[in-house]
């Protein structure tokens, strides 16, 4: 039996497909072994979102090597599709995957340990599959039966970007929009279900474009209603939208789906509208707002996240100001801030007027300062009322035990262990905030 170790960097989706050719190793025989351990065979699902985690890709692909320099490497995922030329020169990297090609990983790796022997590890047998991902239409057919979590399982529903943002290389590392057949999703779904799993989460590349190429007519809001049918799923919870698909219409709807989780990360990158102009997105602040009272007048106690790119070339002190105003309007529950990277292969990159990293993470700093205050603020509304809070993992706090959950907005709870068991939705009435000092 070969040992296999996995390495995951990068978003959600990711993820999925991580966990998704780890059951297909577990199906061809594999022993997976964690990732510092002695194996045969090493993967890592890269990511190439900015220059740093190209960076940390290679760090990666050189640790495994190191471990174990008579291992099968494996690089797979967005970082070979950008930069496949020159992963080929790397003598760390022995096979690579690129993206729509992770679901023949077991035919990959058979192949080339057919051919081992001929093999020479001096950067001239790399196997290479990568596809023009630019011009397929073909979605990826990775499923997963079980997930790391045991209570919460991801569910990745599409694939591919159209938007095209001046910052972003994602389109041309995970190609044009494909969405996953409603039928597959429903039995992938289902089965989870049959697991145990009482919630799962919608997640993509770009969610709002589910239902793209599809053969038949179909969209997020038809793909939502078909899950909430299904027996055995408790909670739906949405990854990331784009503020375009949050219209009355499609709020209403949603608020007549109790399964729906109220907790929307809805992607908004700057407050400032000759920002966002310069970024490329295809949304106004002004529409960004009726968003936003769209959801809360259907869903009162919505939670609202949200990113937040701080030091985008260009950005004046003037429109940094008009960023955070407008953020402090809307009072976000969680803001995920990121100062501006450059990627190499971007318009962004290119654009004049690039800011000090100095500025950035003074920006930053302030951001995520207001981030803190807002959420404590939004988390107060829970205090001393009913909350319905699904339980999840074990902890100690201040010497008592605890389990762990999350209220359908993803308030985490922390519930007295005894009368209670992980993956069972119990209401609550929560007493007092939980803390970084609480929790330590």
């Amino acid at each position: 039996m070969r040992k296999a170790a996995l390495h995951n960097l990068g978003c959600k989706v990711n993820a999925y497909e991580s966990e998704a050719m780890q059951q297909l190793l577990e199906q061809a025989g594999y022993e997976i072994v964690p990732f510092r351990e002695w194996a045969d065979v090493y993967i890592v699902n890269t990511c190439s979102v900015t220059n740093i985690a190209d960076r940390k890709s290679r760090q990666m692909l050189h640790r495994a090597r190191k471990q174990n320099p008579g291992a099968v490497v494996v690089a797979a995922g967005c970082y070979v599709q950008s930069a496949a030329d020159e992963l080929k020169k790397d003598l760390a990297v022995d096979v690579l995957i690129g993206n729509n090609k992770k679901q023949e990983l077991i035919p990959i790796l058979e192949e080339y340990f057919r051919q081992l022997p001929e093999t020479k590890k001096d950067g001239k047998g790399i196997a290479e599959h990568v596809i023009d991902i630019g011009n397929t239409k073909e979605y990826e057919a990775l499923h997963i039966g079980s997930t790391a979590g045991h209570t919460r399982a991801f569910i990745k529903i599409q694939d591919g970007c159209n938007q095209f943002c001046s910052y972003c290389i994602i389109p041309y590392t995970r190609g044009r929009v494909r969405s996953r057949l409603p039928q597959e999703i429903e039995r992938e779904a289902m089965a989870l279900a049959g697991a145990g799993y009482q919630e799962i989460v919608l997640t993509g590349i770009h969610l709002s474009s589910y239902g793209i190429g599809l053969p038949e007519p179909e969209n997020l809001l038809g793909l939502i209603r078909r899950l909430h049918r299904l027996e055995g799923i408790a909670r739906i919870r949405l990854g990331s939208l784009e503020p375009r698909i949050i219209t009355r219409e499609f709020v209403q709807a949603l608020s007549g789906l109790p399964k729906l989780c109220p907790h929307f990360h809805l992607s908004l990158q700057s407050g400032c509208d000759e920002t966002l102009r310069r970024m490329n997105r295809h949304y106004t602040t002004g529409e960004y707002a009726r968003c936003c009272a769209f959801l809360r007048d259907a869903f009162p106690t919505a939670a609202i996240t949200t990113d937040v790119i701080v030091g985008f070339p260009g950005e004046t002190e003037a429109e940094f100001a008009e960023t955070k105003a407008f953020l402090e309007n809307i009072h976000f529950y969680e803001m995920h801030v990121f100062k501006y990277s450059v990627r190499s292969g971007t318009r962004a990159a290119t654009m004049p007027c690039q800011i000090p990293e100095a500025k950035k993470t003074r920006r930053s700093e302030e951001l995520l300062s207001l981030e803190k205050k807002m959420s404590l603020q939004y988390r107060q509304g829970f205090l001393n009322l009913p909350q319905e809070v699904l339980l999840e993992e074990g902890t100690v706090i201040q010497g008592v035990p605890y389990l762990i959950g999350h209220t359908r907005e993803y308030v985490k709870i922390a519930v007295p262990a005894p009368g209670h068991r992980p993956n069972t939705i119990a209401t609550v009435i929560p007493g007092r905030m939980l803390t970084e000092e609480i929790l330590a």
